[in-house]
């Protein structure tokens, strides 16, 4: 069963911050490496005081199947008590299942103690079919925000993989 965002003003409330955010990750997507096997995801991870202690991008570095989501993370001290009441920003809802690693970011972001995620776009069935990372980040108790307004910010540097 996929995540479906509440109506409005039921759930977890978008604040304008996490517009400034959610932009910012769109933005790193153009960053990555094309890939006709792999979307282009951009991530950034902020403590709730509004600093930033993170950001990545998908094909980050040396390593051709990190995950934007993995990538910001890994640059964060696991242990920082900052992570529990941090918001992950992604340009694309974090995956529940993938091939490369074993595990996907949606247990990643939760492992590292984050209970609130903000996303763009869905993660369409390209790759894997029925991804629903928002709702497995939700069924572990995860505050999701969607913002579908910036949707096509982040289909943009995938436009080759959805024609």
């Amino acid at each position: 069963m996929r995540y479906e965002p509440t109506a409005p003003g039921t759930g977890p409330r978008a604040t304008p911050a996490d517009h400034h955010w959610l932009r910012l990750a769109c933005e790193l997507a153009t960053l990555c490496p094309p890939s006709r096997t792999a979307f282009s995801v951009g991530a950034v991870v902020v403590a709730a005081d509004g600093t930033e202690l993170a950001r990545g991008y998908s094909r980050e570095g040396d390593d051709p199947v990190v995950h934007a989501e993995e990538a910001a993370l890994a640059k964060i001290g696991a242990n920082d008590p900052r992570l529990a009441s941090a918001t992950v920003y992604s340009s694309l809802e974090p995956c529940a299942r993938r091939a490369s690693r074993p595990a996907p970011c949606a247990r990643l972001i939760l492992d590292a103690g984050v209970r609130r995620v903000v996303t763009a776009w869905r993660e369409p069935d390209t790759f894997v079919t029925a991804a629903d990372g928002n709702g497995l980040l939700a069924a572990h108790g995860a505050d999701v925000v969607v913002l579908p307004e910036y949707a096509e910010r982040a289909k943009a540097p995938n436009k080759h993989l959805l024609s």
